[in-house]
């Protein structure tokens, strides 16, 4: 087994074991992951568990994490067999130096790098004659980990470039990418390949361009840089109530309550100080547990981070002796084992690149402190100046981007460092020249999809939420438009291709995740993401507050994601799965764990915000806020049991009259208009989607009443996973709804009513709030998503036809072989021989069993065809391709139709986004057969391939 040292790593040993009900199970599937990871990360010392051999020298090229591009051999019987593979440059070029680039995994080790090697040059493709370039035949290579091989060359000449292995790693040869140097410039980029095994490969991966910020790790643009006296400040327009929230009983409450039993236990002072008293060298009491080796050991200091991020927020709002206790204790133990010059992690700082602990670990103590400051921790912030005041000139900024594990997510420590009392411009400047992705930058504004999916570095993840909330806090601090575009932009990506009905986030790490591919079976809707996006949509919330879209999602991301992933007081859920089971809780500091207790502790922040003339109502929980308004003291009681009803009422106490405009958020679900009631008379209309202003003098004792139109809304599932185009989700207000009865662990369930029946066959369970029956169907029922616990569920039950993936077309298809239909193609898969056929074959491909397919030729490049030959002339007036690989898709693509030697063009599409199928309806055309074409594919792993499912074509 590899070293684990990412939440990748982690994730995917807790995937493989994870149990499905709790108890004893879940207690199974836990300490088989720990052991698991004990395993593997090696324990330096009983007294510091910690400890890592520092990670150097600097300065030496590195590849930046992390690509999964690289040129690989055919598997041969042993380490000892002699591979080869060579570039041919086109011409004869003198060689300054060769670069061979390592294929790295998520922890920076290099995989199957060959032991022993030669790099040649000659004129002659048969290396008959060659000059060498380097040769380590004789002795081992050392396993270079993320190091380039640079090899430099002196008096070489020649038009072709030869890797020969004598020795392998994993009885393959790897190799992620091959630069040839001539006179200062890279010239083996695009350029064909050839192997000892496959002969003539054509353009590989192997001589990729390079990625738009480079492939080395160093990253260092001081010309990023906008000096402060040129900064233009945005301020916000609304602000969050940091203080001066009382909750009433109901479920935020409650949250939170369940939020101060977690955090009081799960971990005790002692053991989150622990790494800190390692790395300064203090004694640490004795019989402290053994640390969790993945949370706790490579992320030394984030459990720390978790407490101070739950506490800190919760304490804002509700008064705790024994949370307030640990609390400051802990940010004294962290004082008193800070160094000298300010630097305080529990990390020592030569092993900042280690697993993620250059931003990852760093972010969370970061923002714990920040929490703690807020709350009223005055050596929080003073701790915090005294570590950044390191950190703005410490000497691993160039390589923090690309060497450290999701190097990306670590610039928001800064921004939030900087907005706060002690924050500088220092702090933002170094996001700016160490940080800041202008590529990225353009690509996010322009709308991009693969700015989000096919992120270039290290690896796509909802985790780039967390680069998008400090390019928003970069705009706010500058006034630099680039970063409002940015953040515009990777909003709405986020919103329209990878957010779930129900709004959690449908892109996690580990597997490649298309727009819009909503994957139901795997891991997507991690706690952390909608955290992330919480956060985000409550700055554009504050910077546009007349614009109701913000809350919405926030009120979603809090309901259907926080909520549902919270376990009482007893732990927190990694993923909010749609179908199946919820995962089972998890008290291990996780970083679902210490983003949802932030989330819950701030849960009176979204109630209300504050205006310069007023206040917004935003969303609608039992609570009270004071404040001032014009220099009048208010008070604003809410009165309601949303969601389990939807009236709701506010009280105003004022000592005397005051104008001001009460804003009520009439939110985008509300099926009609809402009638808002002054003292009982109806004062406005609401509109949904708007806030609902009522600008006038308040008096003491005004009352403002409303019933929120709730109502339910029926939505088609549209990813990868469709059950004959009829999964359903189904909504009530904000409220994702779950079906369980009779549903199976893997979350399919069958309700035998017509879709557009469902909604008028829904009768309210009485006693039992939002909990709905189906008539003529007494195996299920509905409730909230939040509230279900051990049972099986589906978010997307079958609708009306009946369970089971649609495998086949339509009855009326002509182009089937069962028809007389004839399918022929450019090339063939040397090991799919005869998978042309199944394009007419009657069967498509699911989004995740796409064996039945046509795949093309690995060796040749695009374009590559398939087309589809009726027995006769026919009137055809809708054309289906259906795709197969939703990681590998057609992009760019032409339809022709054939009708004796004429021909014509149907459609030429570029740059598309639909994982699953493309579909033309179209006035009815005589043709008798069809042509795809395929110009490019979306999986840049394998740029030569192509592949369909089937072809449909229907009068």
């Amino acid at each position: 087994m590899p070293t684990l040292t990412s939440k990748g790593d982690a994730m995917k040993i807790f995937r493989s074991f994870r149990a499905v009900s709790y108890g004893c199970a879940a207690r199974l599937t836990l300490t088989l992951l720990f052991c698991l990871l004990t395993l593997n990360i090696a324990v330096a010392s009983e007294t510091n568990p910690y400890a890592e051999p520092p990670d150097g020298p600097m300065g030496v090229e590195r590849f930046a994490r992390v690509v999964d591009l690289s040129y690989q051999s055919k598997p041969v019987p042993s380490d000892n067999t002699i591979v080869w593979v060579q570039v041919d440059l086109g011409r004869s070029v003198p060689i300054d130096k060769v670069k061979l680039f390592p294929l790295i995994d998520w922890g920076a080790n290099s995989v199957k790098f060959p032991v022993r090697f030669r790099v040649d040059a000659s004129d002659d493709p048969t290396f008959a004659t060659s000059t060498l370039i380097a040769d380590y035949t004789k002795s081992d290579y050392p396993n270079p980990g993320d190091k380039v091989a640079v090899l430099a060359c002196h008096d070489v000449k020649g038009r072709y470039v030869r890797i020969t292995a004598t020795e392998l790693r994993g009885n393959q040869l790897v190799i992620s990418k091959l630069d040839v140097w001539s006179n200062g410039k890279e010239v083996a980029m695009g350029r064909p390949a050839s192997d000892s095994q496959s002969g003539y490969l054509g353009v590989t991966v192997l001589t990729r361009p390079p990625r738009p910020q480079g492939d080395e790790d160093v990253t260092d643009n001081p010309r990023n840089v906008i000096p402060a006296s040129k900064w233009k400040p945005v301020p916000y327009q609304a602000r969050a109530p940091l203080t001066g929230v009382t909750l009433g009983d109901g479920l935020f409450k409650t949250v939170m309550e369940n939020n101060i039993g977690y955090l009081l236990n799960s971990f005790t002072v002692d053991e989150m100080l622990r790494p800190f008293r390692c790395r300064a060298g203090k004694p640490n009491p004795p019989g402290l547990p053994t640390p969790n080796p993945f949370w706790d050991v490579c992320l030394p200091g984030s459990c720390a981070g978790r407490f101070m991020m739950g506490a800190g927020n919760t304490l804002r709002w509700i008064k705790n002796p024994e949370l307030q206790k640990r609390l400051n204790e802990l940010v004294s133990g962290i004082n008193a084992c800070k160094e000298p010059n300010g630097y305080m992690m529990a990390y020592p700082p030569d092993t900042i690149f280690f697993s993620e602990r250059a931003a990852y670990t760093r972010s969370w103590v970061t923002r714990g402190l920040v929490d703690a400051g807020f709350e009223g921790n005055k050596t929080a912030f003073s701790l915090l100046r005294g570590y950044y005041n390191w950190f703005d000139h410490n000497p691993y900024l160039p390589e923090l981007l690309r060497r450290g594990g999701q190097g990306v997510q670590g610039m928001i420590a800064n921004t939030r460092t900087y907005f706060t009392p002690i924050g500088k411009p220092a702090d933002i400047q170094v996001v700016q020249r160490y940080f800041q992705e202008d590529y990225w930058l353009k690509e996010l504004a322009n709308r991009e999809p693969k700015a989000i999916w096919q992120y270039p570095y290290d690896h796509p993840h909802c985790y780039l939420l967390t680069s998008i909330e400090p390019y928003l806090d970069m705009y706010r601090a500058t006034g630099a438009k680039k970063y409002l575009n940015a953040s515009l932009g990777a909003w709405y990506l986020y919103h329209n291709d990878w957010e779930h009905v129900g709004g959690s986030i449908a892109i996690c790490e580990g597997y490649i995740y298309p727009p819009k591919s909503y994957y139901l079976h795997l891991d997507t809707g991690e706690l952390c993401g909608s955290v992330f996006w919480v956060r985000l949509n409550q700055r554009f919330h504050l910077l546009y507050p007349d614009q109701v879209k913000y809350v919405d999602e926030i009120e979603k991301s809090i309901y259907n994601v926080g909520f549902a992933n919270q376990f009482g007081s007893k732990g927190i859920r990694y993923h909010a799965n749609l179908a199946g089971h919820k995962d089972p809780p998890t008290m291990i500091n996780t970083c679902c764990e210490g983003q949802g207790t932030h989330l819950y502790g701030t849960l009176p922040e979204y109630i209300y915000s504050i205006a310069k003339d007023g206040l917004y109502v935003d969303l609608f929980s039992p609570s009270t806020i004071s404040l001032k308004l014009h220099g009048v003291p208010i008070r604003v009681k809410m009165s309601t049991s949303f969601p389990f009803s939807p009236k709701v009422s506010l009280n105003i106490s004022a000592p005397r009259a005051f104008q001001a405009k009460l804003r009520i958020r009439v939110p985008s679900w509300a099926t009609k208009t809402m009638p808002i009631r002054i003292n009982g008379k109806t004062a406005l209309m609401g509109k949904p989607g708007a806030y609902a202003i009522l600008n006038r003098s308040w008096r003491n004792g005004d009352t403002v009443a409303f019933t929120l139109p709730m109502g339910f809304r029926l939505k088609l599932y549209t990813g990868v996973e469709q059950n004959n185009g009829n999964r359903y989700a189904l909504e009530y207000g904000p409220i994702l709804m779950a079906v369980t009865g009779k549903v199976t662990d893997h979350g399919d369930a069958t309700i035998p009513v017509h879709a557009s029946d469902l909604i008028r066959s829904l009768d309210p369970i009485p006693g039992e709030p939002l909990h709905f029956a189906i008539k003529g169907d007494t195996d299920h029922q509905y409730m909230p998503y939040f509230q279900v616990e051990k049972q099986a569920y589906t978010c997307f039950p079958d609708v009306g036809y009946g369970n089971g993936i649609l495998t086949t077309v339509g009855p009326d298809d002509l182009a089937l072989a069962s028809k007389g239909a004839t399918a022929a193609s450019d090339s063939e898969y040397s090991a799919e021989p005869g998978c042309t056929a199944k394009v007419i074959d009657g069967i498509i491909a699911t989004g995740t069993d796409f064996s039945n397919r046509w795949h093309s030729s690995l060796l040749t490049p695009h374009p590559h065809w398939v087309q589809v030959t009726l027995p006769r002339v026919e009137n055809v007036g809708r054309i289906v391709v259906d795709f197969a690989d939703p990681d590998g898709y057609p992009v760019s693509f032409q339809g022709v139709a054939l009708n004796g030697m004429k021909k014509r063009i149907l459609f030429d599409v570029r740059n598309y986004d639909n994982c699953r199928k493309y579909i033309l309806t179209m006035k009815p055309r005589m043709m008798d057969a069809f042509r795809f074409v395929i110009r490019h594919s979306a999986n840049p792993a394998y740029p030569n391939a192509a592949q369909i499912s089937e072809i449909e074509m229907y009068p």
